[in-house]
């Protein structure tokens, strides 16, 4: 099997037509063409319907598309890191996971590898959901591409103005992407569909995550999804932001306050979202983060 090259990447809205070979990039992201990951394991941080009792089969890659400065993951997201792997060695993955007993596939922030990703994905041909786990930072013919691969989108839906954007993740086009990104994900999957054990088998939840601070903009992103999305839609509220040892501004070095999340559930409430998640005090911790194993 040959080593993936691509020319001219427009896999992301950078639109940067990166060269990107096997062990090089030099795009927006920075990633090569090789996908790498950074811990494949059975997990059981995500929604309840995601991580069931047996644990969500997650695959985190390096690279991201966005520039986040209160990212969490920052450790895998900016360099490359982890193991190189190909098509096969992907597909060898994913079914040793679906062979633990992994309720879905959960590959975290992929889309710089996509187009190793989906032939990964061909070649596995899984009996478990795929859980695409997204920034939300997606083009549509990206996801158009997913079709028929991809049973759940965990996208974020991070910000509902340019300045927001662009303050926090280098991306002002954010809003503007994020809306037809949405509808194409719920395109795909249509309504939601759960098992008889309440796992979800198919559709799409939407996470948002809150920052201190922000309750306007949160407040901003929560009117967006009201005017895009079915008010049906399994909405994920985070309250889990963890304020990092020097943060960018000022705002972002303390955690969400009580006052700011519970009018944010309020908002929802009021906007029609009545379906989803919510998160108590106790997830805002170190915790919660991931421990990288670099595989």
């Amino acid at each position: 099997m040959s080593m993936p090259q691509i020319s001219q990447c427009m896999l992301c809205p950078r639109q940067c037509g990166a060269l990107r070979t096997p062990t090089e990039g030099n795009g927006f992201c920075k990633m090569p063409a090789l996908p790498a990951v950074c811990r494949a394991a059975l997990h059981f941080g995500e929604e309840p319907c995601i991580s069931g009792t047996r644990g969500s089969g997650t695959v985190f890659f390096c690279g991201c598309t966005l520039r986040c400065c209160f990212c969490q993951n920052e450790q895998i997201s900016r360099s490359y890191c982890g193991k190189p792997m190909t098509a096969q060695q992907l597909c060898e993955l994913f079914v040793q996971l679906q062979e633990q007993g992994a309720h879905n596939m959960n590959l975290v922030t992929a889309t710089p590898f996509a187009d190793t990703v989906i032939e990964a994905l061909r070649l596995a041909k899984l009996t478990v959901p795929v859980v695409w786990n997204t920034s939300g930072y997606e083009t549509v013919e990206t996801l158009k591409a997913l079709e028929g691969l991809v049973q759940i989108y965990l996208p974020d839906c991070k910000y509902a103005t340019r300045a927001a954007a662009q303050k926090y993740s280098a991306a002002p086009d954010y809003p503007a992407v994020i809306v037809p990104a949405l509808r194409e994900m719920l395109r795909q999957t249509g309504a939601a569909r759960l098992d008889e054990q309440g796992i979800l088998q198919q559709g799409v939840i939407i996470r948002h995550l809150m920052l201190p601070g922000e309750l306007k903009e949160t407040l901003a992103v929560i009117d967006l999804l009201r005017q895009t999305v079915p008010t049906d839609t399994q909405i994920s509220l985070l309250r889990q932001y963890t304020p990092p040892a020097q943060p960018a501004y000022p705002n972002l070095a303390r955690r969400v306050t009580t006052y700011e999340y519970e009018k944010a559930v309020q908002a929802l409430l009021d906007a029609g979202f009545t379906n989803g998640f919510t998160q108590d005090k106790s997830s805002a911790t170190a915790e919660y983060l991931p421990e990288w194993d670099l595989i």
